[in-house]
């Protein structure tokens, strides 16, 4: 995994953090936006777009949350502790709620199902690291 690569790269100490974790959250952020995208854009090409308008945006809040959170995870230097546990919370929570939204539409459609999983592994992935920050 690249980001276990760049992270061992890193040239000082990481502190306490617990680098699998860490790098299994990167992870799971880069791949969960790139679901959501891919989901929200998929919803604009169904038939049924009106009807989908909440799970597009939920999509998209998601992705930009989870980038977000994945760049800023990425970034060693400097770190701190409170800001890094706001973005995993806030991660998170967007990742909960856009689960949610994809599973209700999961049964009729295999991209919202696709994400939901994303964002399921994205959430426990934040939560998680979270837990492991003390």
């Amino acid at each position: 995994m690249v980001h276990t690569k760049m992270l061992d790269a890193y040239p000082k100490d990481l502190g306490q953090i617990d680098k699998q974790k860490l790098a299994e959250c990167i992870a799971a952020c880069f791949e969960c936006a790139q679901a959501c995208t891919a989901c929200a854009d998929a919803c604009l090409a169904e038939d049924m777009v009106a009807e989908l308008t909440t799970c597009i945006r939920t999509n998209l809040d998601c992705s930009d949350i989870c980038v977000a959170t994945g760049n800023m995870l990425s970034r060693r230097t400097g770190y701190d502790a409170d800001v890094t546990r706001a973005f995993l919370e806030a991660c998170a929570a967007a990742c909960e709620a856009c689960g949610d939204e994809c599973e209700s539409h999961g049964s009729m459609h295999a991209h919202c199902r696709i994400c939901a999983e994303a964002c399921r592994r994205c959430e426990e992935a934040c939560r998680d690291l979270l837990a492991s920050l003390g």
